[in-house]
């Protein structure tokens, strides 16, 4: 019995586990290969493409000499910064709006505004070139700034009105009793509850930021206001040609804020996906 349950365990548990292991860490594991590879064993197909035998910071040089890389960082980190203050300043209300207040039409609106943020930006963008050009802020962060809470605030929205309704309406009920007002209520007890879906839904919109690519490269072609995914991109690949060493390393480098942030706030994150406000 114990045999089989052993197996059972490496069949069902382990096995899985190493899978998803693999997977998910297999593409940073490649990405640092490749960068720390010189050009001399990256192109020489006679070498193993998953060792390095001669590590070298090449390409790194490369990415912050020949490059605007740390423009392109500081672009990134205060759009993303921005954007996510702006989708939870305006989400979270929004949320608790829905989740809280009994007014016509609230399913509808809860359902309209999930339904915006399942647009495709493959539809949006060329309206938002206009909209953008038309205000005479293109070619800049700012219009991304701008453009980025238009799918931000619905998922937060959403989110937020999905964890409000978790938390048990009981001690706002009291607090109004005593004389607070919905507001006071909402911002002394309801979002200190919420902290760990605020967090959650702030690490998502950060990251959704962060890596948000279409809007980017239609909305900014001055290369000392790009974000990291377009500048990376349109700086080191021409044409059919593609300087993988600088790719990969610019790659993995842009990955590694959204790692530190997961890493510091797992444990929030976690308890914000899969648990209430309160318990007991």
């Amino acid at each position: 019995m114990s045999r089989k349950l052993s197996l059972e365990r490496v069949l069902f548990l382990y096995a899985p586990l190493l899978f998803a292991l693999v997977f998910l860490v297999g593409p940073f594991y490649w990405m640092a290969v490749t960068a720390l590879k010189p050009d001399s064993e990256l192109y020489d197909g006679a070498r193993s493409p998953l060792f390095v035998a001669h590590p070298s910071l090449e390409h790194f040089v490369f990415l912050f000499q020949k490059t605007e890389f740390l423009r392109w960082t500081f672009n990134t980190m205060a759009v993303a910064a921005m954007s996510t203050a702006i989708a939870l300043c305006m989400g979270i209300p929004a949320g608790y709006a829905l989740a809280r207040l009994r007014f016509p039409g609230v399913n509808l609106v809860g359902t309209s505004i999930f339904v915006t943020y399942l647009v495709p930006t493959t539809l949006l963008f060329i309206p938002m070139v206009q909209i953008i050009g038309g205000m005479g802020i293109d070619d800049s962060i700012w219009a991304l700034v701008l453009v980025y809470p238009t799918f931000l605030v619905p998922f937060v929205t959403w989110l937020m009105a999905g964890y409000f309704r978790t938390i048990p309406p009981d001690m706002e009920e009291c607090a109004r009793i005593d004389g607070v007002t919905r507001l006071g209520a909402m911002l002394r007890i309801a979002v200190p509850l919420a902290r760990p879906g605020i967090l959650s839904a702030g690490i998502f919109a950060f990251t959704l930021s962060w890596n948000e690519f279409i809007y980017a490269l239609s909305l900014v072609t001055a290369s000392s206001q790009r974000t990291i995914p377009v500048g990376v991109l349109t700086q080191l690949t021409r044409a059919d040609f593609y300087f993988w060493g600088p790719l990969m390393a610019g790659a993995l480098l842009g990955s590694v804020p959204v790692a530190i942030v997961y890493s510091f706030f797992v444990d929030q994150y976690a308890a914000g996906l899969t648990s209430g406000g309160v318990k007991g």
